[in-house]
Order: C-alpha cells, then structure tokens, then sequence
C-alpha cells in the first residue's frame, strides 16, 4: 500500500521533522500523471515541466511513513500509552476525559479523533455519519512489469472502475519496473481476482490496462478492500474534533485520501498555534467551529467530486460512455485547467 503524497503534505512533514527521514530511506518522486478512458479519446496529460517543477508529487510506502512517524513521537514530547483501547468519553465545558481500558482516564482541553473511518470516538462523541456504498472494492498489490515507469503515474479508467499504476522504488537497482496497482472493481469480481492464480491475474491486469508497461512478469499478494464514500456530519463536538478517515472516506481515485486528512491536521495546527500565541482556550467553540467550517467544506466537495468522476468513468450507459472521450479531450487540451486542477490537487 502506497500514498500520493502532494508538495503541500511533503512541506508539513518537513516541517515535523519527519520527511527527510523518509526520503533517506525509500521516496518515488512522480513527475507525470496520464488519465484515459478505455473507450477512447485524448489522454489528460499532467507533467511537472509545465508547473516549472521537478515532480508533481512522491509516492511514499505505508509501513515506511508510519515506521517514521512512530519513531519521531519520542523527540516530540508524546506520550503513548499503548497497547490500549478507548472504552469511554466525557465531556464538560472545559474539558474531554478519554477513559482506556487499562483503567486510565486521560483528561485534556481537547481531543482529536484520528481512529479511522470505523472511529469509536467519533461515535462516543455522538458524531453520525451518511455513507455511500456501490458495491466496489479497491485490490491493490505490487506489480513487476518490462518496462519502465517513467517515474509515470497511470491511470486508465475502465466500465467497471479505475485502473491505477503508481511508480514505486523497489528494489530492481533503479530501473523503475514495479508499481503499485489500484484497482477498483465490483466487490464479486475484485476477490475473483484476488484469489486467482498468478498467471491468471496477470493476463487479465495486462489486458485490462493495455498500456505501455509492457508485460506484467509478477505479483506481490493481493489485497482487496471495500470502497465507499463516508462524510461524518459534523467535525466537532464538543471538544472533540475529527481528522483524517473518521472525518471522511473517500474514493481513492486520486490518490488524496490522504492529502485531505494531512490538510486536516495542518489546519488544526495552525488554529491551535494562534489560541496558544493569544493565550486564549485552544478548544474555544470559535476557533473550532471557523476550522471545521473550513474543512467541511473542502472535504465534502472533494468527496462528492471523486464519486461523481467514479460513477461517470465506471458506467456503460449510452450517454456517459459517449460524453467521457469529448470531455477528457477538452481538459487536455485546455493547459489553464488542467494547471487548476493541478494546483488544487497539490494544495498550492
């Protein structure tokens, strides 16, 4: 499992701390991204030349960046109590008591969620959320291929879904032949090919992308995963405050799961850095609620934008089948708008 990670999260972690750590270790710089519907039409082309940059964004390996994010809590004054689970919350008006199983009771001025998109805490906060599931899974693995990767993310979209290649640093001396696959199906189909045979799976991925990696020569393990799009119906309770999936879920179409739960936490930090320059109570209803407003907002339109391009790419009716070509033709040859949706994808 891999992240897309955008310059604006890459500054952040820099600012941590955390990013050089990272980087000294495994980092695949991505300076192109090609987007085409199977069925035909221009592709949408993304390149860092034409943003006056050396790469777009980084691909960064999951167990990597939490391995470096645990190691940096020492130096950062956290104090963990694990393993332990939450088993209760409390609230009054000047403070949130977390109550752990071990029998700990962890009491603080606030209180972040970051459990995930299944979060105890945001349902001990009394948080609802609307979800919306179609029946799709994501199966990602690792995928070794003949060619090159062009430091290239690809992306076909196909009648049943996405079909992504991310270009990965393996360990192939550098010759940039493995990417990571997202590749989003109907739940039945997607543990088909979870539990094929390799060479089975291979055939089908090599037709399926038809691109220009040449032939898919192996697989790591296959894991499939069910996608659905979950906004929590508010961000704040209280002195509770939601970031990351258990504020929202969201497709993993443009790889900005992630992006948008970083974007969460950099503009919790900066709130909660001018209550503490002002003196002021860092949980003040105001100065949450003018963050959540903000967030909100941001998330949710992102949200329902990545469904709509999910449902429109992943359909076979007449009409959007005919209008997917023309429209993708229009954005790539429109530089201003796909510089737009560049920047607003990189948060810059």
């Amino acid at each position: 499992r891999v992240y897309a990670f955008a310059p604006d999260n890459a500054a952040l972690l820099e600012d941590l701390g955390v990013w050089a750590a990272v980087a000294s270790a495994r980092l695949q710089p991505y300076r192109a991204m090609r987007v085409w519907d199977a069925g035909g039409g221009d592709p949408i082309v993304f390149e860092a030349d034409a943003f006056a940059r050396t790469e777009l964004g980084w691909i960064v390996e999951h167990g990597l960046l939490v391995d470096r994010l645990w190691s940096a809590l020492p130096a950062a004054g956290v104090e963990l109590h694990c393993p332990d689970r939450v088993s209760g919350l409390e609230q009054d008006e000047d403070s949130a008591t977390v109550l752990l199983e071990s029998g700990l009771r962890l009491r603080a001025r606030l209180v972040l969620a970051a459990d995930g998109g299944d979060s105890q805490l945001r349902a001990m906060a009394g948080i609802d959320t609307v979800t919306r599931d179609r029946g799709q899974s994501g199966l990602v693995a690792f995928i070794d291929h003949a060619n090159p990767h062009q430091a290239t993310c690809w992306q076909r979209f196909l009648p049943t879904g996405p079909l992504a290649f991310l270009p990965f640093a393996g360990s192939d001396g550098g010759e940039g032949r493995r990417s990571s696959i997202v590749w989003t199906l109907p739940e039945a189909e997607a543990l088909r090919l979870r539990d094929c045979d390799e060479a089975s799976f291979l055939v089908e991925l090599d037709r399926a992308f038809d691109g220009p990696l040449g032939p898919m020569r192996a697989v790591s393990k296959r894991v499939a995963f069910p996608l659905k799009r979950q906004l929590a119906e508010s961000v704040v309770a209280g002195r509770v405050a939601l970031i990351g999936d258990a504020a929202h879920v969201v497709h993993p179409l443009a790889g900005q799961g992630v992006n948008l739960g970083l974007r969460d936490v950099a503009a919790l930090r900066a709130t909660l850095r001018e209550a503490a320059a002002g003196g002021g109570d860092i949980a003040a209803p105001s100065r949450l609620t003018r963050w959540a407003r903000t967030r909100r907002s941001e998330n949710t339109v992102a949200a329902h934008a990545f469904d709509g391009l999910n449902r429109l790419f992943s359909n076979d009716a007449l009409v959007p089948t005919l209008l997917r070509g023309p429209l993708m033709g229009l954005v790539g040859k429109m530089p201003p708008l796909t510089h737009a949706f560049w920047r607003r994808a990189a948060g810059l």
